[in-house]
């Protein structure tokens, strides 16, 4: 790939960080980010995640570490097991892929949802794919049509544990 290409990475959270914790371990999310420019060439990583006022401080050590924070609101609801907290991205991480269209050569989409089956395909049909980073073996079976693209996390456990 050029070194002139543009490449921003458009990252789900919650799939990536539930993803790896399923696995047994816990992302360090600032190697991932220099993982992400070292390897690809990331010039911007676009973090999304639901804002919980608590978590300033994780915020402000993201932003440290390279990431763009896009939030999404947050809804709490009782469960049986206690107080749920959901933050659902996937409108806010499609949108901002489609807003950005015209300032990247390449994306990088780090989630192994479903939902964005057709975000990826659009990106695919118009060259615009590099990556579909996904947190470990059980992402969903629609992004099977891009095994090409899909690069698993888990390999890279050594690099990108948090210690």
């Amino acid at each position: 790939m050029p070194s002139n290409t543009k490449v921003y990475a458009f990252i789900d959270s919650q799939n990536i960080n539930l993803g790896v914790k399923s696995l047994g371990w816990d992302l360090d999310f600032k190697r991932f980010r220099i993982y992400l420019k070292d390897k690809y060439g990331v010039e911007k990583a676009f973090l999304f995640l639901g804002y919980i006022e608590e978590n300033e401080k994780l915020y402000r050590y993201l932003e440290e570490a390279g990431y763009i924070l896009v939030f999404k609101p947050t809804v709490r609801y009782k469960k049986e097991d206690g107080i749920k907290i959901k933050g659902n991205v996937d409108i806010e991480l499609a949108m901002t892929v489609l807003l950005e269209i015209n300032n990247y050569d390449k994306a990088i989409i780090a989630s192994g949802d479903g939902d964005f089956c057709t975000l990826i395909n659009y990106l695919k049909e118009n060259d615009k794919l590099l990556r579909v980073i996904v947190p470990n073996n059980q992402y969903s079976s629609l992004l099977k049509e891009f095994s090409k693209y899909i690069v698993n996390i888990e390999p890279l456990r050594r690099i990108l544990r948090k210690k």
